[in-house]
Parts: C-alpha cells; sequence; structure tokens
C-alpha cells in the first residue's frame, strides 16, 4: 500500500486526488480504541514532553512516536483496516505536543521571575487557547490542505503519513521505512545520547576557523543529525535555498557587521542588564542577543503580507461563516465523507463561546484587575490568534517548524506595551502578559500542529469532521496533564536557583518582558530591519516566510536543510526517464521519512537517558561534559556524515521503475 503518485504534486488541470480511504466508503475511525488508546497517548507524551522539555531542554514532536506505536499496537493486536483508526490516534495524541509547546514556552516564565500562579491558570491557558487553535484554523482546511495540494512540502506530515500508510500495507515500502528509521534512530542516538561523534561541526573545530570565529565573528555550523537531513530531502531545493539564503545572511553579513561598526559598544536594547560589548560576545549570543531579533521582526511582517495575500481567502471564509450562521435549520447539503468539516454554525458558536470563557478568565480569574484590562486581553487574543493561524500553517507547510517562540516574542511586547498603556505594570502585568501570551502561543501552536493532522487525513482519507470533533478532547486532556506537570514540577525542582529546571524558552520570555513591564523597551530598530527585509523580499518575489524563518532559526539547522533538498534534486533529474525520476524521488521520501521517524522516536529515548544521567560514554571525547566541543569529534563526525549522504543518495538511484 503507498499514497498515489499525485499525492505530492500539483494536479493537472481535471484531475483530482483520490485518497487511499476512498470518499464512497464506509470505514472504521472512531471507535473505543481509538480514542480510548488516542487519549492515553496523550497523557503519556504530555507528561514526558512537559518533564523532559522543561528538564533538559529538549522538546521532541509527538506525532511521529505516536504514529509508530499505533501502527505497531494495531499489528500486535491483529487488528484488519486499522488506517483509519490509527489516524485518529495520531490526531488526538498529537495533541500533547502542541499543548506542551504552547506552555513551556511562556508560563513557567511567571515562576522565573519570582512570582506565581496556580495549577487553573496553566489549565485554562492552555485549553482556552487550544480550543481557539482549532477552531479558528477549520475554516481555512481546504485552503491549505486541498486548493494548495502539492503547492506545500508538508514534511512532518508526509513523514508521519509514510509510517501509518506503510505500517498498514507492509510490503517493500514499509521495509524501506523500517530500514531507513533504524539507520536513522540508531545514527541520531549514537550522536545525542553517547555524543559516539560531535551533533554539530563547526568552522571554529579548525585553528584558522576559531580565530576567525573570535575576531570577525564569522562561523558556519551543520547539524549532523539523519532527521535534519531528511527534513531537508521532503522540503526540497527549493526551499532549502532560501532558508539558508536567510540563515547566511545573519551569519556572514549581519553578525559579522555588528562587531565592525559596533564592536567596542555596550548596546542594550531592551534595558535587561547587558554588560558585554559586542566584541566579547561570541558570534552565538550576538545570534541570540541582536540579530534572531531581526527574524522575528521579519517573520512578523511576513506573516502581516501573508495576511493581506490571504486577505480574500480570509473574507471568503469570515463571509461563508456568516452565511451559514444566518441559514435556518434545514437538510445538510450532500458533501463527500472526506470534504465534511464541522458545520461553521457550529465553529462561529464554538469560537463565540470560547472568547466569551477567555473574557471571563481574563476578568475573573485573577489575570487582570478590571473588566477593561480584560476586554483589552481578550482583544490581542483574538486578533493576533485570528490572524497568524495562516501564518502558523504556512510555516508548518514549509518547514516542519512552528515560529511559535517568535510570534509569541511579539505577542508578548505587543502585549506588554497595550497593557502599561492602560495602567496594568509591575508584577501583576508579567503575570497578565504572560497568561496572555500563553493563550496565543498555545492557539498558535495548535493551528500549526493541527494542520499536519489534516493533511495526514486528506492523503489517507479519513473524515475531516471526526478529527476536528475529538482535537477537543484530546486538548482538554493534555492540557489538564500540562498544567499539573508543570504545578509539581515547580515544588519539586522550581525553574530558579541550583538544581532547577533549565526551561531555554521561558527564561527567554521572562528576558524580554520584565524590562518592558519595568520602564524597558523593545528592540524596534531589530525589528523594523526585520521588516524592511521581508518586505523587500515580497518586492523581489521571494518567498518572504521561508527566508525570514532562516533568519531566526539557528544556522546549524538550517544548512543540513539544503545537503538533504540538493540530495532530493540530485536522485529526481538524473535520468531522462521521468517515470524513473519519479520513482527514485518516492523512494527517497520513504528514507527521508524513516531517518525524521527514527530520530524522532530515538529523541524520546535519549532525552530520557540523558534525563536518568545515561550520557556518560565517550562525553570527554566530544566536550559535552563541560560544554564544549572537541576538535576531534567534529573532524570525526564529517565521515559518518559524509557515508549517511552517499548511502541516502546511492539507495535512491538503484531503485527501478
Amino acid at each position: 500500500m503507498k499514497l498515489p503518485e499525485n499525492a505530492h504534486r500539483p494536479l493537472k488541470q481535471g484531475e483530482k486526488y483520490e485518497p487511499l480511504m476512498k470518499p464512497e466508503g464506509t470505514y472504521k475511525e472512531v471507535t473505543p480504541y481509538s480514542v480510548t488508546l488516542g487519549l492515553i497517548m496523550t497523557i503519556l507524551f504530555s507528561a514526558a514532553a512537559a518533564y523532559l522539555g522543561l528538564k533538559v531542554g529538549q522538546v521532541f514532536e509527538a506525532a511521529i512516536p505516536i504514529a509508530i506505536l499505533a501502527v505497531g499496537i494495531s499489528g500486535a493486536l491483529g487488528k484488519k483496516s486499522a488506517l483509519g483508526q490509527n489516524v485518529i490516534i495520531q490526531s488526538i495524541g498529537a495533541c500533547s505536543g502542541v499543548i506542551v509547546a504552547g506552555a513551556i514556552f511562556t508560563l513557567p516564565a511567571i515562576y522565573i521571575l519570582g512570582l506565581e500562579v496556580n495549577f487553573w491558570h496553566m489549565f485554562l491557558s492552555s485549553l482556552l487557547g487550544g480550543v481557539l487553535g482549532i477552531l479558528f484554523l477549520i475554516p481555512f482546511r481546504k485552503y491549505f490542505v486541498k486548493e494548495m495540494h502539492g503547492q506545500y512540502p508538508f514534511p512532518e506530515a508526509t513523514a508521519t503519513t509514510q509510517v501509518l500508510v506503510s505500517g498498514e500495507g507492509g510490503g517493500k515500502s514499509a521495509k524501506v521505512l523500517a530500514v531507513s528509521g533504524l539507520i536513522g534512530g540508531l545514527y541520531d542516538f549514537c550522536v545525542a545520547t553517547f555524543g559516539t561523534w560531535a551533533e554539530t561541526v563547526s568552522t571554529a573545530f579548525t585553528h584558522v576557523g576559531a580565530v576567525v570565529a573570535d575576531k570577525a565573528k564569522v562561523v558556519l555550523k551543520l547539524n549532523t543529525g539523519a532527521a535534519v537531513l531528511g527534513l531537508g530531502y521532503i522540503i526540497g531545493l527549493k526551499y532549502a535555498f532560501v532558508i539558508c539564503l536567510g540563515s547566511l545572511l545573519v551569519w556572514l553579513v549581519v553578525i559579522p557587521a555588528f562587531n565592525i561598526f559596533w564592536g567596542g559598544q555596550v548596546i542594550d536594547f531592551m534595558g535587561s542588564g547587558i554588560a558585554q560589548t559586542i566584541s566579547q560576545m561570541s558570534a552565538d549570543e550576538i545570534f541570540r542577543t541582536y540579530a534572531r531579533h531581526i527574524g522575528i521582526g521579519g517573520i512578523a511582517m511576513a506573516g502581516i503580507i501573508s495576511i493581506v495575500k490571504n486577505a480574500g481567502i480570509i473574507k471568503s471564509a469570515v463571509g461563508l461563516a456568516s452565511k451559514e450562521f444566518g441559514k435556518k435549520s434545514g437538510p445538510a447539503e450532500a458533501q463527500e465523507r472526506t470534504d465534511r468539516d464541522l458545520p461553521m454554525r457550529t465553529i462561529v458558536l464554538g469560537i463565540t463561546v470560547a472568547l466569551l470563557a477567555v473574557f471571563a478568565f481574563f476578568a475573573f480569574g485573577g489575570v487582570v484587575h478590571n473588566v477593561w484590562q480584560a476586554l483589552i486581553g481578550l482583544v490581542v487574543v483574538a486578533v493576533i490568534s485570528f490572524l497568524f493561524t495562516t501564518v502558523a500553517a504556512n510555516a508548518i507547510a514549509i518547514v516542519g517548524t512552528n515560529p511559535v517562540s517568535g510570534m509569541t516574542i511579539m505577542t508578548l511586547i505587543i502585549t506588554a506595551l497595550v497593557l502599561v498603556a492602560v495602567g496594568l505594570k509591575g508584577n501583576a502585568g508579567m503575570v497578565a502578559a504572560m497568561v496572555i501570551g500563553g493563550v496565543v502561543c498555545t492557539a498558535l501552536s495548535m493551528a500549526g500542529g493541527f494542520i499536519t493532522d489534516l493533511k495526514i487525513g486528506y492523503w489517507v482519507g479519513t473524515t475531516p469532521a471526526k478529527q476536528e470533533t475529538w482535537k477537543f478532547l484530546g486538548t482538554l486532556v493534555a492540557a489538564a496533564t500540562v498544567g499539573g506537570v508543570m504545578l509539581i514540577l515547580n515544588k519539586t525542582y522550581g525553574f530558579t536557583g541550583e538544581g532547577a529546571l533549565v526551561a531555554p524558552q521561558a527564561n527567554a520570555m521572562a528576558a524580554v518582558i520584565q524590562p518592558m513591564m519595568n520602564g524597558g523597551n523593545a528592540p524596534w530598530l531589530l525589528y523594523g530591519i526585520g521588516a524592511a527585509i521581508a518586505l523587500i523580499l515580497n518586492f523581489l518575489k521571494v518567498p518572504a516566510l521561508a527566508f525570514c524563518l532562516g533568519m531566526f532559526i539557528p544556522l546549524d539547522l538550517n544548512l543540513p536543510l539544503l545537503v538533504g533538498g540538493a540530495v532530493s534534486w540530485y536522485v529526481s533529474t538524473r535520468s531522462k526517464d521521468k517515470e524513473l525520476n519519479a520513482a527514485r524521488y518516492d523512494k527517497g521520501t520513504l528514507i527521508a521519512s524513516g531517518f525524521i521517524a527514527g530520530g524522532a522516536l530515538m529523541g524520546v529515548v535519549s532525552a530520557i537517558l540523558k534525563f536518568a544521567k545515561v550520557d556518560w560514554f565517550m562525553t570527554a571525547w566530544n566536550g559535552i561534559a563541560d560544554g564544549r566541543l572537541c576538535s576531534g569529534a567534529q573532524a570525526i563526525a564529517i565521515i559518518p556524515y559524509i557515508l549517511l549522504v552517499a548511502w541516502f543518495t546511492w539507495s535512491c538511484m538503484k531503485k527501478e521503475k
């Protein structure tokens, strides 16, 4: 069993995509088995992702491991035709990853700032944000998964679908996926857990490179992981090239320029207490402190451009909602099963109820001081969540990475400015800003994650309305689990002091919000530069969001995308026979999906072992123990990486029609 030939390319005139589960057929999807197992996965992965993400600073994606487990359990139980049920299990279970990302990026910052937050704040922030993310995304489902068919690579959805389909059908595809998953998983496991060789290779590992990095702040870095290589293959050369151009602009132009022109100065845009001159900082520190904010400004402007370009789609979605809401109840229009969403009337009522609940939460839940401030908070949540839903979905569809942290920083800054303007600042303002930011962050995280689930369902042929309905239950369970886990972790470990949890994203949010609530400022100049770059890119017809994502995401995670994209281009263009090229590309997609799946699954295992401190083997060799990367480990890392790329290419090229 495999997806149709036209699953990943634009459709020709008059051509239609036919999913594996035919629209006219009746299949098992929502059953006691699929719902129960989906909820169990939600609880387990919500707890694990929150715990490990805060403890070791490693946030793993839950969707692919859940898909692997769903296929394995269905097979072990001897279930026949379990594909539809496995999609529901994956869709419900995937609530864990998106809710965790929304919560741990913001809410622990309240503890870090020395303030208090209770379970209901955490639970309701995650729940209401998740519900809004689902409801705001549904009207755009047809556009992203159907009308734009073949226009976006959807890397994570591709990998997860390959796992589900190959697991159901068995045969050669399942074998290729299993072998590549084993190779990719073991490769990444050896690197991430035991440090057999360096996970990242930097030009600074040579003497000359170290001098250049120190004096000129010029450094290039490459992540040697199999999963990131597979991601690059699925993204393709075009988008990978644009993303890398954004990254190279920051690392080869912007960061060295800061050092050349302002090296001897201490520049503190936000009043956060920076004491170092720029020349005293490393290239990484300049990136985190200054250059990354240019990427955030670019993402925000690219998002606004996307909103303007999609104004017609947004308008039609709102118009359809108004039209259907005004309809008198009567017989529903006939729709294909695979194109059936929740009724628009239900969505509008749901959004109304959710926003009223947000207002009540802010006004009477101790988040703000009065009804006026609660209304301001509601407007911030509603406007940013709705408008940036399409941006989050776009980002996931292109690179498989949701820039939710960048959009959340922008949300926190806007929220802080608005709250200070209405008289809410200091400690109370920080709590309010973080809770409001938590709602928005979770909404955008859910919107980005859910479009992946819906694309999987579109390729396979499940019923969208069923995925949408049961996603709410998964969100409820995930929000309760995450809230409880964070409360326990704070009491057990805390987020500040010796032995505290790492919580890197929340620390970044706290660093942004504290100065602003105490009279500081935001790096508007850097945001403005990023916004100007996005406008220029749009004028030149370069994909602005992909380019600005490259400016925001660390360089070492972007360069491997170019390597994977180059493999994708090479194997699909070597023959004059188009069918042979397509067959080689399809096999490469399976191998890349195996790399991603194996890396994701072993990432969970690796994080658990790190927490248990089972990472002692060869740590002295690559310098993990003292935070350095030994040059020997980096030099050695180049060899297995080249072998991995060579095996990947060779395996694709030996495919016959």
